[in-house]
């Protein structure tokens, strides 16, 4: 009960001080119930004694089934609490991390990736460590240990070739991770789908899609395969509006009435901006394209929905007359004199041109 009691004071003693610290929060979120697991072990373990059961064969097998496993509580106990303490240290620095912004962002998703790949291999490692040491705790497994590792190199081939997808996609995220190929929170195209990378693992990739859909990747598919990486030098984003509007349109005027907004609109950087006839589209629209930039991509994406609504009022309330409209040649305007005119001039005297346009169709004859 008294190391209970100890986990105890210690965990209000940082709950008070989780204002003040980080570090103090993080490890009652994470610390808290492993630390209490091993406050209780420890206390087993002082309180077990060898005899305590008696001195008879059947009581002392009892007491050594009971030693073994509280040795393998405690070694499960103190590679929970180490796994969680590593954890909250490092969620420290990826709270910071994320709350960098402009040029430096992209230095900070970069130093995020590689704590969080690191972080779960050293997880890994003392995992795998600490079974090893459960299972060596075992006489009958110390026994078969120098037969083990006699025929470690044909095991050692077996698992390789049986392992070779989960070992190559391993090495892929570590060569994406510290290649600075891909980072956290990157804005990337894959399969013509536009996302943000969610999360990076030693196996997988989830990207967040616009449309807030998963899209769920090996990692060896970014090392296999070409993809778009929007923000592989910087998070600085240009971001581009289309227009589609009527010949009509005053493009100088649109220009300044850009300027002037984008100017007013804190999420423009203050670089780059243009306006400009990109194209003109086979239905008889002219293409405008506004660019701007912004310091990452979800400023970009806000800014460009705010300038897209501001220019579409704009033109619609100041020129009306250049809206989108299609435009349809009709025969009477083709030579500027009515289709009917010219119809009536190809007829014969007799005949006459009906409302429609067409002649009116001739009586039939009568035969006898």
């Amino acid at each position: 009960m008294g190391a209970i009691l100890v986990v105890e004071i210690v965990r209000r003693l940082l709950i008070r001080a989780r204002r003040r610290s980080a570090l103090a929060g993080h490890l009652v979120e994470h610390c808290t119930w492993p630390a209490f697991a091993v406050a209780a072990v420890v206390a087993s373990n002082l309180v077990f004694g060898p005899g305590m059961f008696g001195a008879s064969p059947r009581e002392r097998d009892l007491s050594g089934t009971v030693e073994r496993g509280l040795g393998l509580l405690t070694i499960a106990s103190v590679t929970w609490l180490i796994v969680q303490a590593s954890y909250a240290l490092t969620d420290v620095v990826l709270e910071r991390l994320v709350r960098v912004e402009g040029e430096r962002n992209r230095r900070a998703r970069r130093i995020m990736t590689q704590i969080a790949l690191v972080r779960r291999i050293a997880a890994a490692t003392i995992i795998v460590v600490a079974v090893g040491a459960m299972l060596f705790s075992f006489p009958q497994v110390r026994a078969l240990g120098a037969g083990l590792l006699a025929s470690a190199g044909i095991a050692g081939a077996v698992v390789g070739i049986a392992a070779q997808p989960t070992i190559g996609n391993a090495l892929a995220g570590l060569q994406l991770a510290f290649s600075d190929a891909l980072r956290l929170d990157d804005v990337v195209v894959v399969d013509n789908e536009w996302g943000r990378i969610e999360e990076l693992t030693l196996t997988y990739v989830v990207l967040r899609l616009w449309d807030e859909r998963r899209l769920v990747l090996p990692v060896s598919y970014f090392t296999q395969n070409p993809f778009e990486n929007w923000t592989r030098h910087g998070s600085r984003v240009v971001a581009a509006v289309f227009l589609r509007v009527d010949w009509s349109v005053p493009v100088e005027k649109l220009r300044e009435e850009l300027h002037t907004f984008i100017q007013s609109n804190p999420l423009w950087d203050q670089k780059d901006w243009t306006l400009q006839v990109t194209d003109i589209l086979p239905n008889g629209l002219v293409e405008l394209r506004a660019l701007m930039s912004a310091a990452d991509s979800p400023s970009a994406w806000d800014l460009k929905c705010d300038v897209r609504e501001h220019l579409v009022r704009y033109v619609r309330e100041n020129f009306p007359e250049a809206l989108p409209r299609f435009r349809v040649e009709a025969p009477e305007t083709r030579a500027g004199v009515p289709w009917t005119a010219q119809l009536g001039a190809e007829l014969d005297p007799g005949e006459k041109v009906s409302q429609s346009g067409f002649p009116d169709p001739k009586p039939p004859t009568q035969q006898l």
